[in-house]
């Protein structure tokens, strides 16, 4: 009898030790994100944390150098699970560059930071970076460190709140951005010269109730008055979520790839609008 009951407590240990290992198992097992993203957390010379997620081109040379795309990601991507930024209304933003056919055509990495809960990456009234934007720009700096970067094209896009960051960035840090992109998002502008030094594809719908057409036009006569490198693309009836047709753009990608820092060609207004709509 003593050694039937301790064959069953071992029977049960066994039993025990399956089930942790299928619990670890599961908790460690990697997503298609964690593949495609590389995850990690920048940790500032003041403690202040930020998680960020890396997409390194496939077969990765150090020996040329990498376009990138800093990706800033709309108010659904706030948070800490270094997640949300890359699913749900945010996934085409960050999955759009990575697919085989983007990337046979322009071998970009794609960087994107997560912002805080209850914080935003810009005030659009003042133009000021938040802090998850600053320590965005001590991720940039340790990424370009890391690998292979061109300082020539180096680009920023976002989309709602994270299109408040894109202004914010090409007025706060000027000179450093080949190109930017900006959708559904609205400014006040206190350096229009500094945008003027970037050629800029700004999308917006006429149907935005987060941020009216009749701001976004103004903000576009005030840049075309500065003679802005600037292409702006308005869609009829489409609301705020413009980014399901931005990305649908043919010339998207052959127009951002274009870009360099050094080469800024003249600007063009897109498709979707004319110059007297706005």
């Amino acid at each position: 009898m003593r050694t039937k009951r301790l064959f069953c407590l071992g029977c049960g240990a066994l039993i025990l030790l399956f089930f942790l290992a299928q619990g670890i198992a599961s908790a460690t097992e990697l997503t298609k994100d964690d593949i495609d993203f590389r995850k990690d957390i920048y940790v500032g010379k003041n403690g202040a944390r930020l998680p960020y997620r890396l997409f390194v081109p496939l077969g990765y040379n150090a020996n040329r150098k990498y376009p990138l795309l800093l990706w800033l990601h709309g108010g659904t991507g706030r948070g800490s699970d270094n997640v949300r930024q890359l699913t749900r209304e945010n996934q085409l933003g960050t999955h759009f560059w990575i697919t085989s056919e983007a990337q046979a055509k322009f071998p970009v990495f794609v960087l994107a930071p997560q912002c805080p809960s209850g914080e935003n990456w810009a005030e659009p009234e003042f133009n000021q970076p938040g802090k998850a934007l600053q320590l965005t720009m001590e991720i940039l700096a340790k990424v370009e460190k890391q690998f292979s970067i061109d300082p020539e094209r180096v680009y920023i896009a976002g989309q709602s709140m994270g299109g408040l960051g894109v202004w914010s960035l090409l007025q706060m840090y000027p000179g450093q951005w080949a190109a930017a992109i900006v959708m559904s998002a609205y400014d006040t502008f206190t350096d229009i010269p500094a945008i003027a030094k970037v050629p800029l594809w700004v999308f917006q719908g006429d149907a935005d109730e987060s941020v009216p057409v009749d701001t976004v036009r103004r903000m576009m006569r005030q840049l075309n008055k500065a003679h802005v490198n600037l292409r702006y693309t308005e869609y009829h009836k489409v609301d705020h979520e413009v980014w399901n047709k931005a990305f649908a753009e043919p010339d998207l990608i052959p127009w951002l790839s274009a870009q360099k820092r050094t080469s800024l060609p003249g600007g063009q207004v897109g498709s979707g609008t004319t110059p007297s709509s706005y």
